[in-house]
């Protein structure tokens, strides 16, 4: 998950400057922690990007709000960074704020009649964790999803998917927060889905959902997620470090398939290379680069439309680097 809330240039203010006045300003309004040149690299699942001048995990949406307001009177860029996947930071890192939101991170029931439940789910809360809670109560819904990393608001953010289920499937509502710092709740029909996208991307930060869920047995979604991701496991590079699919598949077409058909497989720029295993993957051999990432992706793209004439669009998020 990641969503830039803002592309605005800095002020001209240093990082000490900045680190100071946090610190004297908001220093007893804010419960969480904070780092000042935090690798980003650490944060991203296929080991990318460069430091960020703030990292800030909030404990909760009050600490949220204090850094949002805090950013917006500076002219700060924001960005908010939840597991990292399907996200390219440039390696020169990010100059502003980036948020971390791990610290939301509770599941509970709020209602539980007899054919369904319904939860309430922060946006912290890692993907596989729902669905494994899900999962053992027969909550059905999502236990296609298996295998998919991130959190549950990047999974809202991206509309994510596999074997014909959808994270909107079972999503009634959402609370956001703006830049500066209201928050209110998106009933369903306030916001849209599409494929591996959603209207929530811009402006808005994502505290929580309520999600509604079909009573099953535990038994019965057990082996639906067992078979998911033993099909998975066959079939992508779940065990390497990537940032997901590169692609979105065309209409009627496989990103993969057509990146396979052009003889891509085992391409290569620096330590990023196309995954033996399902093109659409790019995988980091050992110290590979957002550069080498962003270089592969030409190369790939280039070749796939002079064999197929198809324009790939991407559906990994690449974040610029350092405003100057």
């Amino acid at each position: 998950m990641c969503t830039k809330l803002v592309n605005a240039s800095l002020k001209r203010q240093g990082m000490s400057d900045i680190r100071e006045s946090f610190n004297n300003e908001i220093g007893t309004d804010f419960r969480g922690e904070i780092m000042y040149g935090e690798m980003l690299s650490g944060h991203t699942s296929i080991a990318v990007g460069g430091p960020a001048d703030m990292y800030v995990l909030p404990y909760d949406a009050v600490s949220l709000k204090t850094c949002l307001m805090f950013a917006n009177d500076r002219g700060l860029a924001v960005l908010v960074l939840g597991g990292g996947t399907n996200v390219i930071v440039d390696d020169n890192g990010y100059r502003g704020m980036v948020i971390s939101l791990k610290h939301f991170n509770m599941i509970k029931t709020t209602d539980d009649p007899d054919e369904r439940v319904d939860l309430f789910v922060e946006t912290g809360v890692p993907l596989q964790r729902l669905i494994n809670y899900c999962i053992e109560r027969g909550y059905a819904g999502i236990e296609g999803l298996t295998g998919i990393p991130g959190t549950v608001g990047g999974a809202i953010i991206g509309n994510s998917g596999s074997f014909g289920q959808e994270i909107r499937d079972v999503v009634e509502s959402i609370v956001v927060i703006n830049l500066s710092g209201m928050i209110k709740r998106l009933e369903r029909d306030e916001f849209s889905f599409g494929y591996r996208r959603s209207s929530v991307e811009q402006g808005l930060i994502i505290l929580s959902a309520n999600m509604r869920f079909k009573k099953s047995e535990p038994e019965v979604l057990s082996g639906k997620a067992s078979e998911c991701i033993s099909r998975k496991k066959n079939t992508q590079p779940l065990s390497e470090r990537s940032a997901g699919c590169v692609y979105m598949n065309p209409e009627g077409r496989a990103a993969g398939m057509l990146i396979e058909e052009a003889g891509c497989k085992g391409m290569r720029a620096g330590d990023i290379e196309v995954s033996r295993v399902h093109a659409n993957y790019f995988i980091n051999r050992g110290n590979g680069t957002a550069s080498d990432f962003l270089k592969l992706m030409k190369m790939v793209e280039a070749r796939v439309f002079e064999h197929s004439g198809v324009s790939l669009e991407p559906e990994v998020r690449v974040i610029a680097g350092k405003h100057e």
